[in-house]
């Protein structure tokens, strides 16, 4: 494999690491609150299929994102009505979300575009374009930085350079300011942060605004910007991946960007792997190469890296005492 080869595999770790990067942020600013995401697939998928219908429908990618944005929320308003509002259960409603999104995707797609479930192909207007950094041209020529500016940094969609840059704002936020510590403290210990005068229920459903803002910037990303279209199931369990990257991570932004990269870099492996044969081996059959990426998920969870601690209050809904 030559270093053009590895800065390809390290180019689609980053394209195929940015909706889990994005779906893993929201689910983690929505559990450091103390609210169990597990709809972050159903926000994935809702947001995709919004993406792609408008931009079908108006040929503006910016209003398909609007309109990802849009839906990806009014799954995590739903969510939190009905676990903060009213004390729910946090895992069953994610997981009424995920169906719901399941559903109600395809039923949508038949009714307006009667095409099996799919949205049409977007043209490249409809679509976000790569995005051409300063200075590409200036330094293509320089070994080995050249390569690395024009085929690993510039080039990407807008989506992409969000998912990055929301981990360090994460951290921040979470860290930094004191909404973030307000907002860790409702996920530890509630009751303390209604003694002091705040709202558990007002912090935790800012929390699950930002994620739902952060999980349609993951839909909007793999029907406009990685995909062409919306086609059924298309999140393909990247919601649930992006949550065992969260685990793996053990809530912090930085560990859990690690993970994200981790399992993007196996997806772009494995697909890399596709009619390459290996020494002794041979040929990889496909569905080998295709489960590859979800069988490390399930060995990494099974403890292997040690115990993740996630916060006290996490899946507990809060009922102010009297």
């Amino acid at each position: 494999m030559t270093c053009l080869d590895i800065l390809l595999v390290f180019d689609s770790t980053l394209r195929l690491a940015t909706p889990l990067i994005l779906c893993a942020m929201a689910g983690l600013i929505s559990e450091r609150a103390g609210v169990v995401d597990i709809g972050l697939e159903g926000k994935l998928l809702g947001g995709a299929f919004a993406a792609a219908a408008v931009a079908t429908i108006t040929g503006s990618a910016w209003l398909g994102l609007l309109a990802a944005i849009g839906a990806s929320l009014s799954l995590s308003m739903i969510h939190g009505f009905a676990c903060i509002t009213h004390k729910g259960e946090q895992i069953i409603s994610g997981i009424a979300i995920n169906i719901l999104a399941s559903g109600a995707t395809v039923v949508a797609s038949v009714a307006l575009f009667k095409r099996g479930g799919q949205t049409p192909t977007l043209d490249r207007d409809e679509r976000f374009s790569p995005i051409e950094l300063p200075g590409v041209e200036a330094v293509g020529d320089v070994p080995w930085f050249g390569p690395f500016w024009r085929e690993l940094v510039s080039g990407h969609t807008l989506p992409v350079y969000i998912a990055l840059a929301s981990v360090p704002l994460m951290w921040w936020l979470l860290w930094r300011t004191r909404f973030g510590l307000r907002l860790r403290a409702v996920g530890e210990m509630p009751a303390a942060v209604d003694s002091a005068g705040l709202s558990v229920t007002w912090l935790r459903y800012r929390a699950l605004i930002i994620a739902g803002v952060l999980c349609g910037i993951a839909g909007a990303f793999l029907s406009t910007a990685h995909g062409a279209g919306f086609v059924r199931e298309m999140s393909a369990g990247k919601g649930y991946i992006a949550l065992a990257a969260l685990i793996f991570g053990k809530w912090r932004p930085w560990s859990v960007l690690g993970a994200c990269l981790l399992f993007g870099f196996l997806e772009a492996f494995a697909n890399r792997m596709q009619g390459t044969p290996l020494p002794v081996i041979g040929e990889v059959p496909l569905e080998v190469v295709l489960i590859l990426p979800y069988v490390a998920t399930v060995i990494l969870l099974a403890g292997f890296f040690g115990k993740a601690i996630p916060p006290r209050a996490l899946g507990t809904p809060y009922r102010k005492e009297r």
